[in-house]
């Protein structure tokens, strides 16, 4: 979607501030021996105090409220017993819809101490993402995201997860345009004044296919690479984005 009026721009603002605090307390309660059902549990209960709901539940029928991903998983992690252990690389990805705005965005924490590997691929991924929205400017191509994004992993010794891609959001989950994170010389998809897009770094420690789990969800590394996941819903705007998920 683009903003078209100030209504559009409140009801997004208050969609992408609800899941600014959801991903706080999530991380803020994330500890060792905890469940990521337990962690999810969290997100349910801060959505029904900010009268939010779970658009991935709405949309898709996730069996969960967020999607949490462990060490190799990269996205749609699926919440249930699993136990979070020291050195474990958690993706926590959080989407909520009110009055039919929808706002997404992801990051990723370590449990306990964390290996100098999972510590290194978190920060490129979190400088990718920052370089990126300083790329995302109104009359700038899609593409230069993406460029900019692998150029960092690449500077960094790391890789781009190129099967998934971040998009369009606003009034629905996944919107056009699609955001690689590479640059794709055949998309010609401009960046517009009021353009509201999740731009989401995903990352790899090293080269990997991105393979759908046993569970239908749970989209992971096919080599068991360590994967992490960085993300903002932003607002194009002529010079610096509005990052509408931001703490």
């Amino acid at each position: 979607m683009s903003i078209e009026s100030q209504n559009d721009l409140r009801g997004m603002q208050h969609v992408g501030r609800a899941v600014a605090r959801i991903l706080q307390e999530m991380e803020a309660a994330v500890r060792p021996g905890m469940s990521t059902a337990e962690l999810d549990g969290i997100g349910a209960a801060a959505m029904k105090r900010l009268g939010v709901r779970s658009a991935p539940q709405q949309t898709y029928g996730f069996p969960g409220f967020t999607c949490i991903s462990l060490n190799d998983e990269i996205v749609h992690g699926v919440p249930g017993p699993r136990r979070l252990r020291d050195g474990d690389v958690v993706k926590i990805d959080v989407t909520v819809e009110a009055a039919g705005y929808v706002a997404d965005a992801a990051r990723t924490v370590i449990v306990g101490p964390a290996s100098s590997l999972a510590l290194r691929l978190r920060a490129t991924a979190v400088a990718a993402l920052r370089a990126a929205l300083g790329a995302a400017r109104a009359g700038e191509p899609v593409s230069a995201i993406g460029r900019t994004v692998d150029a960092r992993a690449r500077q960094d010794g790391f890789a781009v997860v190129r099967e998934l891609c971040g998009h369009g959001v606003g009034r629905a989950i996944h919107e056009e345009p699609q955001v690689p994170n590479y640059e794709n010389l055949f998309q010609r998809d401009v960046l517009s004044r009021g353009l509201v897009i999740a731009v989401e770094p995903m990352l790899t420690a090293r080269p990997a296919r991105a393979v759908e789990a046993a569970d239908g969800w749970t989209i992971r590394t096919h080599n068991g690479a360590l994967a992490v996941h960085e993300e903002h819903t932003i607002v194009i705007g002529e010079s610096a984005p509005l990052i509408l998920t931001a703490a």
